[in-house]
Order: structure tokens, then sequence, then C-alpha cells
């Protein structure tokens, strides 16, 4: 029988859970509409890679982790998503270390947060932007980055959704094992960094 606190903990992390749904499926819709007679191969693509972001977001109540190589299939199928809509004004790259695709993270969590760089970032300039996804071994820990074109105008001392909820799940989930930072690095582009234990 669960504890009191276990079970504050299991309803906090299905209600964080539940609200991870990607906010750009209105705009999915739309870019898929469009595809449909200019090019209805790549819109039936598209419609595959949207089902596939569906079937994870309701599946990930399910699972308090996920291998990194999974979570990474959903981003791709995201970004190629976004990618019809910003064309060239988003330039993506991934740097990832073949050694982390087997270490858990929590699902939707980094799609949660490239979806956050693309809304306050890559959206907000005219010219468009870069999204970089790193994912290396540092020390004892598995470290993600996600780095975006941008600045943060208030958004990480004002959290949004995005922001909140990996704080909340990550504390959840591993206590003072995993931290969370997003910061301004450099004149235009903010780093979100996350770090969490390979032994949790």
């Amino acid at each position: 029988m669960l504890s009191n606190m276990e079970l504050v903990k299991e309803l906090e992390l299905k209600t964080i859970k539940a609200h991870i749904n990607p906010h750009f499926i209105f705009n999915a819709l739309n870019s898929i509409r469009a595809l449909v007679d200019e090019n209805p191969g790549r819109a039936r693509t598209a419609i595959t890679e949207l089902s596939n972001i569906l079937r994870s977001s309701m599946a990930a109540d399910k699972v308090e982790t996920v291998p990194l190589e999974k979570e990474l299939g959903i981003v791709k199928d995201y970004l190629a998503l976004e990618q019809i809509r910003f064309e060239e004004r988003l330039d993506v790259k991934m740097q990832i270390d073949d050694n982390t695709l087997v270490y858990p993270v929590p699902p939707m969590m980094l799609q949660t947060l490239v979806e956050n760089a693309i809304k306050h970032g890559i959206s907000q300039d005219i010219k468009g932007g870069k999204i970089e996804i790193i994912s290396t071994l540092n020390n004892n820990s598995h470290q993600l980055l996600i780095r975006n074109t941008g600045h943060l105008n208030g958004h990480a001392s004002n959290e949004g959704f995005g922001i909140s909820s990996t704080r909340n799940r990550l504390q959840l989930l591993y206590g003072d094992k995993a931290s969370f930072n997003i910061n301004d690095i450099d004149t235009n582009k903010v780093e979100a960094k996350v770090l969490l234990p390979l032994n949790a």
C-alpha cells in the first residue's frame, strides 16, 4: 500500500504529465492541410509524425522514464513538423553521444524544452534561428543541453509551463540528484541545461 507521500508524488507526476500536450498541434494540422495538394507524400509523412507525438504524449503517464533514443525520436518528429512551418528559418543541429542513448529520461521532457525554445526563441525572430541539442556524459551525470537563438526576456524568472514542469518532474523523480538551469549564454543565445544522475 502506498504511503501518503508516495500517493502525492504519483498524483503530482500524473498531473504534470497530463499537461504535456504539444501546443503546436493546430499549427501542425494547418501545415499538413497546406501540403495535401502541394506535396501529398510529405503530408502523409507529417501525419505519421504527428501521430507518433500524440501517441507518446498519451503514453507518458504510464512510465516515469524512457531511453533517450526513444525521446529523441519524438523530438525529431516534432522538429520535422516545425520545419514545415518555419522552412529555412529553423536550423537544427544535434550532437548526441551514442553512449547516452540508453540512459533514461522523463518522457516528453526534452520535447517540451525544445518546444519552449521554439515558442520563446525562434518564433520571436523574423529571421528564425538555430536549435542545438547536445547529449553527453559529464563526470557522474548525463548532461542534456538545448541551445536556441533568442533571449530569456524574463521567462526564467516568470516560469511558463515548460520550465516549471521540467523543474517539478526532476525534483519528484530524482530529488537533489538532478538539476535544471536556463540562462542567457551569449548576446543572442539561451541554454537550458539538465543534469541527470547516471544511477538514480
